[in-house]
């Protein structure tokens, strides 16, 4: 993680914005050498809950509600 002061940072936006989304490195901005912003990449939010993750993925094929079969399974003969 490396500094920059305001002054240098307003001059330089751009390209280290730039250099942001290229390296992933976090660059701290100091005013008065005191730190009072980051500059880092984006990264989207991680889902939160796992209730509809995989909407729209998953299909139904055949009747689901029926029961499977007649016969019992091995594990209780």
């Amino acid at each position: 993680m490396s500094t920059i002061q305001a002054s240098e940072f307003k001059a330089r936006c751009l390209a280290l914005m730039d250099q942001v989304a290229r390296t992933g490195e976090t660059i701290v901005v100091t005013k008065n050498g005191k730190p009072v912003a980051e500059l880092r990449p984006h990264r989207p939010p991680r889902a939160r809950s796992l209730i509809g993750l995989h909407k729209g993925k998953v299909t139904v094929r055949g009747d689901i509600v029926a029961p499977a079969g007649t016969r019992l399974w091995e594990a209780l003969k």
